[in-house]
Formats: structure tokens, sequence, C-alpha cells
């Protein structure tokens, strides 16, 4: 599994007993989830998933077909209500938070499979992610207020710059639905970014993409980082983007987390290796 030059990082104990970046260690975790499980009737799908995730941490979660991990993204974003257990964001439980009240607090989302509006322009659905931040109301768009016009502007300038990240201020006009596979995957991305979001999580964001893509969204991941100031958290299959870039990766099978560490920890973990690694296997 091939490495790029992600510095080294070492990562250290919150009050909770979970770990994360040294740097972010001064500030509270984005993210803290407690004890965290589901239930679907007899099943358990998830169970005692507890793990940190630090302000700027770019963090994995891996593990093999039907571990639980899209079921944990899921929980985060309140698609699913948690049976047991506490997610905290920036420190508030989200218990009482449905789906559109977690993306205003601060978690974006990709998913496994595209969900773009096909019919709209790239910059329509950017424009989409930006609903948390107009301020005109119905009646000024529909009578095309001063005020809307103003809002209007704001959006297409701060569309325009998110496109910019993946270098589709060109596409602005085209429809969503006519862009190669890889583009319409980094429009997602584009989307998620414009609600503003503290911790954006990336469902396999290199699927269907080739070797040179796939480089180039690892370089965009840290840049994204870098440049917002936010956490990250990926489900992915594409271990030399996993290792290359995440700086803490939890792995998880039948729905439970059996390691949490860096990147060289997980490597060499023989239960990783065993359940997953090893397996030659991939979701």
């Amino acid at each position: 599994m091939s490495q790029t030059n992600r510095p080294a990082t070492k990562l250290v104990p919150v009050p909770s007993k979970n770990m994360i970046p040294e740097r972010d260690a001064d500030k509270s975790p984005i993210l803290e989830c407690q004890h965290l499980g589901i239930d679907f009737g007899g099943l358990t799908a998830v169970n005692e998933f507890t793990m940190a995730i630090g302000r700027t941490e770019i963090t994995g979660l891996i593990g093999p077909n039907g571990a639980g991990k899209t079921t944990v993204f899921n929980l985060l974003t309140k698609v699913y209500q948690p049976t047991r257990g506490t997610i905290l964001l920036d420190g508030v439980d989200t218990h009482n938070m449905n789906t559109v009240q977690v993306n205003k607090a601060g978690i974006a989302r990709t998913f496994q499979n595209i969900r773009l509006f096909s019919n709209l322009s790239v910059e329509d659905n950017v424009k989409l992610g930006l609903h948390n931040h107009i301020k005109y109301g119905a009646l000024s768009g529909v009578l095309r207020l001063p005020g809307y016009w103003r809002e209007e502007k704001i959006a297409h300038k701060r569309a325009m710059e998110l496109l910019s990240i993946f270098h589709m201020e060109d596409l602005a006009g085209a429809k969503a639905g006519s862009l190669p596979y890889g583009a319409q995957r980094r429009l997602e991305i584009v989307r998620a970014l414009a609600t503003n979001p503290s911790l954006l999580l990336l469902d396999e964001p290199a699927a269907g993409m080739n070797p040179s893509e796939t480089a180039e969204l690892m370089e965009n991941i840290v840049k994204i980082r870098d440049t917002f100031q936010i956490a990250v958290l990926l489900i992915e299959h594409d271990m030399s983007l996993v290792m290359g870039i995440c700086e803490g990766i939890c792995v998880l099978n039948f729905g439970q987390i059996i390691a949490k560490g860096t990147p060289e920890e997980i490597q060499n973990n023989p239960e990783v290796i065993k359940a997953y690694l090893g397996s030659g296997k991939e979701e």
C-alpha cells in the first residue's frame, strides 16, 4: 500500500480516552461518539462505537463489506436514530436533532450513490447547498425584490469560489447529469462544502475514479481541510488513499470497532490484517 508524503501525526488522548491529533489537543473534539449503537429488530448493526475526531483531523473509517460503516454515517446524520449511546457535535448532544438540524449544526455528507439534481446546472446544485445562508424570504424570491438579487449575487460568487477548488468554474452552466462520473463525484463534495460544515463525511469519494483522479482527490481533501480548517471523516476502500492522507483510522467489523490508531498501527495490527487488509477483498 503506497503512501504520500503525509506528515507523521501523533495521536494524543482526550478526556474521554479517545485519541485525536496532537495539534488539536488544545481544543475539544468536533465529534465524540460514546457507546453508539443501533438495532434493527433483533439484529445489532452497530454496537459500542466510541471515537473522537479532532477539529482539523482527517480520519478513515474502514472495514469489510457489511461492517456497518455507512450505518455509522447514517447515525451521525440522523438518517437513523441511535438505539443507544451519545453523539456530541462540537460538545452538543444531537439526540433531539433531525437530519436538517444536524446539517445546520455542522455535519455535511456525500453518498455512495451520487445524489445530484441531474437536470439542474452545476452552479444551481452548489447554490442548493447554500440554503443555510440565504437570507431572503419566499415573498422576496417570488417578487424578485432587491433583497433577492443581492443574495443571488452573493450566492453566485460563493458557488464559483467553491467550484474553483476542483477547477470546475467553466462547468457552472452545464447540467450536472451531463458531467463525467468523476466530475459528478467532485460536484457532490462541493455541494456538501456549500453548507459550511465543521465536519465533512465522505462516503467512498474515490469510487469509480481512475488512479490519476484519485491522486488529485487526495490532494484536494487535504486542501479542503487546510483551507476551511474542518475535519473530514471518510469511508474508503482505496488503501493508498486511506493510508496516504488519514491521520487516524477506525476499523469496523460486524458493527464493532476492532482497532483504532495511526495508519502505521493499523497496517501492522494482526486482527485488522486478518479481518480486512489481508483478505484482498474490498467492498
